[in-house]
């Protein structure tokens, strides 16, 4: 499993992967300058593409053989890539809070939708405070719920610096067309999205879904981003019929 971010390690999935995890074998793991993986590398050193290298690694390390693979939000375009380098080691992929395209087309969407603007101004007044909880969770009294989450996995966040991506100096998720390189997998993929995620509007799981034959699409009613927290039983389910079929 890819996780999102890249800020804060795993944990704040395990409330989707615990059901799944009494039947199935689920490997989730931190990405390097991430959580409990190894802290302090070079600033060059945390590039998309060695979270993909030490991915293939880790499945032939541990004697995985062929593996189905879910990438969770920026995990999601790190799974792409993974499937482009490595389509051998994927047996079914899964697509999950995320998106194949670029940040400027969620904008029309996102500028559009009232609600979504009433949060972020939210948020913004609390000077990160919130640290997104109330874009990120649909139901708004759960949102503390989710900050609590968030805050018991510890204050430390990723070495992943925002500044170097903003400045371009981190490398693109993927390096092809990834609507080309799904269709090439040409193996079973699930889309799995909130119906209300203002990380990444639903509209986008959508298109992709529509551009590339060998997906299932699974809209999650009254979910946002965080749809595995908000109904960690559904979302699992999800995944479990879909890994069984």
């Amino acid at each position: 499993m890819f996780h999102g971010g890249p800020d804060v390690g795993h944990g704040y999935l395990l409330p989707g992967f615990e059901p799944l995890a009494l039947d199935h074998h689920v490997v989730l793991f931190d990405f390097r300058g991430c959580g409990r993986s190894t802290r302090g590398l070079p600033a060059d050193q945390l590039q998309p593409e060695l979270v993909v290298r030490d991915t293939h690694r880790l499945i032939e390390r541990l004697g995985l053989g062929q593996v189905d693979l879910l990438g969770f939000s920026t995990g999601g375009r790190a799974a792409i890539q993974f499937v482009d380098k490595h389509p051998e080691q994927v047996r079914r992929l899964v697509l999950a809070s995320t998106s194949a395209y670029s940040s400027a087309d969620n904008e029309p969407y996102l500028a559009d939708w009232p609600e979504y603007q009433r949060r972020q101004k939210v948020e913004d007044e609390a000077n990160g405070t919130l640290r997104n909880s109330t874009i990120f969770v649909w139901d708004l009294d759960r949102a503390p719920e989710y900050l609590q989450l968030l805050e018991s996995l510890g204050p430390d966040l990723s070495d992943w610096s925002l500044e170097r991506a903003i400045q371009g100096l981190t490398h693109p998720w993927f390096t092809r067309d990834p609507e080309q390189t799904l269709r090439e997998f040409a193996k079973p993929i699930l889309i799995l999205h909130g119906e209300k995620d203002m990380g990444f509007p639903v509209q986008l799981a959508h298109r992709l879904h529509d551009a590339v034959p060998n997906t299932q699409l699974v809209v999650i009613p009254n979910t946002a981003h965080m749809s595995h927290f908000e109904q960690p039983t559904t979302w699992s389910n999800h995944l479990r019929t879909f890994l069984s079929d």
